[in-house]
């Protein structure tokens, strides 16, 4: 763990976090050793996670908690967990997309810091369900013209499902499928909750399983985004095979069986980070 004195509190939380999953639970004083903070810093510190569902209080530190197959984390308490895989997938992904090409982004942190790294991409059409994607690429465009919002040459046309919204911000149900059914991507980019050899990629809600599997059906090639923590992770509710999914990217932290297991179902495994990042070119299909 970090030495860094000045660590911002989401990142010093995300590292605690990371240490609670990996050991299987952290001591209050061993935290403060590591993190050079004090025990009230890290008191709160665990306060928060504890309030984000991610960790239990015990006494004197805390443990894991085990989620169950119908737990949906809220965006906020899933957008402080893995900063550095999601950028690094996201950075990835990017290089993946073509300029002038039609994409879906569905939703999830993940693909959230996708949309933010594909904002200057030229001439896309993106096609998504996540509030959040949609908010993102309109951010970039009001930035650009703060008093009269013109649409400069060149920019991303955001198509924004209609839809139930979901813990995750992301719309869902009958209005979200129709739309999507009627529709055609170059390339889907799409986060999971849990992914498995078995299990496939899963979502513990049913009514995105649902909105999910129309976006795969819809989409010429597949790409999911995921890290490392999500392998193994079980939803209630399974909406794609692992043949059906043409690349993953994840994070370095991936176990090297669980590489070979994926790759024998078919998918390609892209390690964010890996790559070779001179070579990589947008215009480049995957």
């Amino acid at each position: 763990m970090s030495d860094n004195q000045n660590l911002l509190a989401e990142q010093r939380r995300a590292l605690i976090l990371d240490e609670v999953r990996r050991r299987g639970g952290v001591r209050v004083n061993e935290l403060t050793r590591r993190l050079h903070v004090s025990d009230m810093t890290v008191r709160r510190d665990l306060d928060a996670l504890a309030r984000q569902g991610v960790v239990e209080k015990v006494h004197g530190g805390a443990v894991p908690v085990a989620a169950a197959t119908t737990h949906e984390p809220g965006f906020e308490a899933k957008s402080a967990l893995e900063l550095g895989a999601k950028q690094d997938i996201a950075r990835a992904a990017a290089r993946m997309v073509p300029r002038g090409s039609a994409i879906a982004l569905a939703g999830g942190t993940t693909v959230y810091a996708l949309a933010q790294q594909l904002v200057e991409v030229a001439e896309l059409t993106v096609v998504t369900n996540s509030v959040r994607v949609a908010e993102a690429f309109h951010a970039a465009r009001r930035a650009l013209a703060p008093s009269v919002h013109p649409a400069r040459p060149g920019a991303a046309t955001v198509v924004l499902t209609g839809g139930v919204r979901t813990p995750s911000d992301t719309l869902v149900g009958p209005v979200a499928d129709a739309a999507i059914r009627s529709l055609h991507f170059d390339v889907l980019f799409i986060g999971v909750h849990g992914i498995s050899a078995d299990a496939g990629l899963s979502t513990p809600n049913l009514a995105e399983a649902e909105t999910n599997r129309h976006f795969v059906r819809a989409a010429r090639r597949v790409v999911v985004l995921a890290d490392h923590t999500k392998w193994g992770t079980v939803g209630l509710s399974s909406f794609a095979a692992l043949e059906e999914v043409d690349a993953l990217v994840t994070d370095a932290g991936l176990p090297s069986a669980a590489r070979t297991q994926i790759t024998e179902r078919g998918p390609a495994v892209v390690v964010a980070g890996e790559e070779d990042d001179g070579e990589a070119d947008r215009d480049t299909d995957i």
